[in-house]
Order: C-alpha cells, then sequence, then structure tokens
C-alpha cells in the first residue's frame, strides 16, 4: 500500500546555489567560524557547503577534527527550521560513514538528538530517526541509543508518526533490543508491537515481527512473546515472504518455553509451519523446522507430526547446511518413542 513520503525540499527562498563551496582543509575551519555567526543566513549556507563536503569520508574526519559536531548539536535547537532540517541532513550524512558513527558517539550526538523527536517539521523528524537506525547498526550506537533512554519515545513514537518513521524506528528498534529488552518491556512495547502486526503495510509487519523476535532472544522476552503467538500463527500465511520469515523466526524463541509450545498447539501452528518446511524457497523454512521440533517434545504435536516425516524428509537435500541438520533433528525428535 503507497503512503506519503516526507520531501526534503528547502523551502523557495533558499537559493543552495549560492551557498559558498568551500575546497581543502583550511575551509573547513572558516565554515566552522560561519556556523556560529549570529547571521541566519550565513549560517544556512555555511551548512550548504558542509552538506556537499561531508559526502567524502576524509573531510568527515577533518570536518570532526576542527570541532563540527559541537555546532552542528547547538544548531539541532535553532528557531529557525531550515538549520534543522540541513544540521540533521549533515549528520545523517555523516552517521552513514564508519568514521562518522564513531565521531557522532565519542561526541554524544545520540542524547543531543533527543528533542528532534518532537519536531514539528516532518523532515527534520525523519533525518532523526534515519540517523539514529544508522546508529543503531553499531553495537555502541545501540549502547548510546539505550544509555540516552531514548527507547520508551521510541515505542511511544510508533503510535503516531507516518508509516516511513515508523519503519526507521521498528529498524531501530531491532538493533537496540538485540542488546537490552527490559526498557522496551517495562514501556508496554508488546501491545503496541501487536497491533504493528496487523499494519496494511508489509513493511510494518515484517519489522514489527524482527522486533519481537529480537525481544524474544531474552529470557524475559519469551514469555512476553508468547501473549502474540496466535497473531504470529496468522502471519505464516502472509503474503509477503519477509512478514512469514519474521512471524516464524518470533514463534522460534517463544516456543522455547513450555507454554509457547502450548499456546501454539492450541493456535493451530502446525499446518502452516508444514507449508513453510515443505517449500524449498521460503526464507522461514529453517524457523518453521526448529518451531516443529520443539512442538514434537509434546505427545500431541509428535503425533501428528509423525504423519508428515516426508516433509522433513525432503528437507535433508536443502542446498544450506543449518537446514539440513535442523531437519535431521526433527526427524530424530518425531521419532522417538518413550
Amino acid at each position: 500500500m503507497a503512503h506519503a513520503r516526507i520531501s526534503a525540499n528547502l523551502p523557495p527562498d533558499i537559493d543552495p546555489t549560492k551557498a559558498p563551496v568551500a575546497f581543502g582543509k583550511r575551509a573547513l575551519p572558516k565554515l566552522n567560524e560561519e556556523l556560529q555567526s549570529p547571521e541566519l543566513l550565513t549560517q544556512q549556507r555555511a551548512l550548504m557547503a558542509l552538506c556537499d563536503l561531508v559526502h567524502d569520508p576524509e573531510k568527515v574526519y577533518q570536518a570532526i577534527e576542527v570541532g563540527f559536531l559541537d555546532n552542528l548539536k547547538t544548531l539541532l535547537l535553532h528557531h529557525d527550521s531550515t538549520v534543522r532540517q540541513k544540521t540533521t541532513q549533515i549528520l545523517y550524512i555523516v552517521a552513514m560513514q564508519n568514521v562518522g558513527r564513531q565521531g557522532l558517539i565519542q561526541n554524544g550526538v545520540i542524547s543531543a538528538l533527543t528533542g528532534l523527536l518532537d519536531d514539528p517539521v516532518d523532515t527534520c523528524r525523519k533525518n532523526t530517526h534515519q540517523i539514529l537506525e544508522m546508529m543503531a547498526k553499531l553495537p555502541e550506537g545501540a549502547v548510546g541509543i539505550l544509555r540516552a533512554g531514548l527507547i520508551p519515545r521510541l515505542v511511544l513514537k510508533l503510535k503516531t508518526e507516518s508509516d516511513e518513521i515508523q519503519e526507521l524506528i521498528l529498524d531501530t528498534l531491532s538493533n537496540c533490543l538485540r542488546v537490552e529488552a527490559s526498557e522496551a518491556l517495562a514501556t508496554g512495547a508488546i501491545t503496541v508491537l501487536k497491533e504493528k502486526l496487523t499494519h496494511s503495510s508489509a513493511a510494518i509487519r515484517s519489522k514489527a515481527a524482527w522486533v519481537l523476535l529480537e525481544i524474544g532472544t531474552h529470557p524475559e522476552g519469551k514469555s512476553v512473546v508468547c501473549e502474540v503467538i496466535p497473531v504470529l500463527v496468522s502471519l505464516l500465511e502472509d503474503a509477503d515472504p519477509d512478514v512469514q520469515a519474521g512471524a516464524a523466526g518470533a514463534l522460534m524463541f517463544a516456543a522455547v518455553k513450555p507454554q509457547g509450545r502450548f499456546s501454539a498447539l492450541g493456535a493451530e501452528a502446525i499446518p502452516p509451519l508444514l507449508k513453510l518446511v515443505a517449500e524449498e524457497t521460503s526464507k522461514a523454512r529453517l524457523s518453521a523446522l526448529k518451531t516443529l521440533t520443539m512442538l514434537a517434545e509434546l505427545p500431541e504435536g509428535r503425533k501428528t507430526l509423525l504423519e508428515h516425516t516426508a516433509t522433513f524428509q525432503q528437507c535433508l537435500n536443502d542446498r544450506r547446511e543449518a537446514v539440513r541438520r535442523a531437519a535431521k533433528v526433527a526427524i530424530r525428535v518425531i521419532a522417538w518413542k518413550p
């Protein structure tokens, strides 16, 4: 389903072609001074020039050395929306580069972005979430987001932001909750994520399922994910392969708990899981195999699966070693007799 995209077009009175183009290391200190100018137009033009320069990793390194990041952090709070927009755009470009991400972490930029989550300008908020999403890809970046206390706010923003920004938030949460999930659970993330599992956007359904998967990797998260097992089972038959894969992965972690296995059986998870196992090209094949193996540990599950051993035998020819290995374990568990 198509949805509106946030435009990054500048106001009509800002002409980027009139921005002074700076070249060489000696020009960076001058640009840095212009960012501190009391003249709004001077600041805007300096930001335009810097935006062009930071596409070069070498210039990013030099800009960090000169001390640009301190000035950019200050400009995040500027009253002018164009200044905030260009500042967040620059920081996003910087965050796309490894040297830039490290610089943002070391200079405390993550905490400085907190106020932008409520910015009235859509583009500023989008740029901010793009920065956080890029930062979360690094373990230390994810830790920085957690330490800044942003998780509860990100969860709440899933209720109000556009689909485009929700996708960014879900990606950020996936990487952060891989590290620590307790804060998200305390905020009631499960209730919000359960709603997103039935969203009209396949991308959002998929990303919400992957967030639940990350929550399920934690001991305290497995029990909570059990609460949404019926919805996860329904998503095993979703038309989108990524949604199926995310749902199967989340279900797999939930099934580690006895209550998860009983709940999955009660939700009639075996038929759609068998269907995914039978599809050689399914992205969810491995997770489905492992989930069925755990369901086979229950007498009722084993009884049902004994009638479908041929489906598991087919997996022994899969090109992926992990799938072949999982199939062997599944066959052994299903054939076990007390």
